[in-house]
């Protein structure tokens, strides 16, 4: 039976994400209302600028007083998206002591405070959900914590932020360098005025703690992410990864350990082969690719941010937690059962591509050779070039520990044959 009574909705922030909510729940309310059960009603949308003009949003909705809102004791869900730490942690955690459930799009805070958050949620009895929070319209976290939850999940890799994307894959194909890769980002509407956050790893770092959280049963927390930007990848670079059949991209890396005794959680720049399915992600796409024991390998791909794909992630989380509602329930909280260990970078193996400036004379590669033999890392190709007394030397090794290769190249720094050491890339996805 239908309910007639509305379950009645707060929304938190109206930018470019909120206002497509807020037009989607009207634009599509009775569709809404089939799926759910009820109808539900926006019942306040608070603001730091009330006299903006929204369109679709009766003036008498809108309110600065956000804490008032959430306090109202009548409001059912609270929609938070106006991301930062506070007053937005501040904010779910009162909704939650008020008798709301919370969805939120708030990658950092629940990166940094997921774990407590789920804790206020448990003790009140009531949902948080958070698919907007990682990869925008791509269904991802509920697959994670539902659809594969009788699984085990061992490796989840993933481009996770459509800036770098679209920046990365412009080098590829126009062989542009960095900065005018980011002029163009920014010119479409790509990048941020100030794309630190993206640019330098600090929003796919905190989706990576969410992803790895989720996969491994284990609390992952921001600080425990190791993040490597990528504003010194190069032309070169990419003319070094074609040479090997491979491009560049900015990954998301969580993993088990082979002995399954501990978990890491990565961002960094790699080079990674055409072959594999990310390679292919091209522009502002995300894609996140998962590999577990019964499952074998998926793929989730799409739009990973914008206001309408982000929107579709909320609201159907919104039609999940309403539906609880109605029920009485509550959906998957936080499964932390499994506590693992996060281990630091230096225990990471991977392949790695190292370009050494050197002197062009005899006896360069044999005393470079045995620095790697020295320090435990096999060579498994190398390429020289030079003239003029100068030399370009290309180093990819076997897999090795992140502990190792820095041992080495500490090394060769050392050596009178070697000038500089041009880039460091991690080869990923072989």
């Amino acid at each position: 039976m239908m309910r007639t009574r509305p379950l009645k909705v707060a929304l938190l922030g109206c930018g470019v994400v909120g206002s497509e909510v807020a037009r989607i729940m009207t634009t599509h309310a009775d569709d809404l209302t089939a799926r759910i059960g009820a109808p539900v009603e926006l019942a306040g949308v608070a603001v730091r600028r009330p006299d903006k003009v929204r369109e679709g949003i009766a003036p008498e909705l809108v309110t600065t007083d956000a804490t008032a809102l959430v306090k109202r004791g009548d409001i059912d869900v609270v929609i938070e998206v106006i991301g930062g730490i506070e007053p937005a942690r501040g904010l779910i955690t009162t909704a939650f002591e008020h008798g709301a459930s919370v969805v939120s799009a708030n990658k950092a805070l629940l990166a940094q405070d997921g774990a407590a958050l789920h804790a206020v949620a448990e003790r009140h009895d009531k949902d948080l959900y958070y698919e907007a929070a990682v990869a925008g319209a791509i269904p991802l976290i509920r697959p994670l914590r539902e659809s594969l939850a009788g699984d085990k999940i061992n490796r989840v890799m993933g481009i996770v932020n459509g800036t770098t994307n679209f920046i990365l894959d412009a080098m590829d194909s126009t062989g542009a360098g960095y900065q005018e890769a980011l002029d163009e980002a920014t010119a479409l509407g790509y990048a941020e005025a100030d794309p630190t956050a993206d640019v330098e790893g600090f929003d796919a770092a905190a989706k990576a703690a969410i992803l790895a959280g989720i996969s491994f049963h284990t609390r992952v927390r921001l600080d425990d992410v190791y993040r490597e930007g990528m504003t010194e990848v190069t032309a070169a670079d990419f003319a070094s990864a074609k040479e090997m059949g491979c491009t560049i991209k900015l990954l998301a890396i969580c993993e088990r350990a082979e002995d399954g005794a501990s978990v890491t959680a990565r961002v960094h720049p790699a080079m990674i082969p055409l072959s594999h399915p990310l390679a292919s992600v091209r522009g502002a796409y995300n894609a996140v690719f998962v590999e577990s024991d019964a499952a074998g390998q998926l793929m989730f791909y799409g739009p990973g941010a914008g206001g309408s794909p982000t929107a579709s992630a909320v609201l159907g989380d919104l039609v999940a937690v309403c539906r609880n509602r109605l029920s009485g329930a509550t959906g998957p909280g936080e499964s932390a059962y499994a506590a693992l260990p996060v281990s630091p970078m230096g225990d990471v193996v991977t392949r790695y591509h190292i370009s050494l400036d050197v002197a062009d004379k005899p006896g360069v590669l044999a005393q470079v050779a045995t620095v790697f033999a020295e320090h435990g890392v096999s060579i498994d190709t190398v390429r020289q070039s030079g003239k003029d007394g100068e030399a370009s030397l290309v180093v990819v090794t076997h897999r090795a520990s992140d502990a190792a290769l820095t041992g080495t190249v500490e090394a060769l720094r050392k050596l009178d044959t070697v000038r500089g050491v041009a880039s460091i890339m991690r080869v990923e996805g072989e």
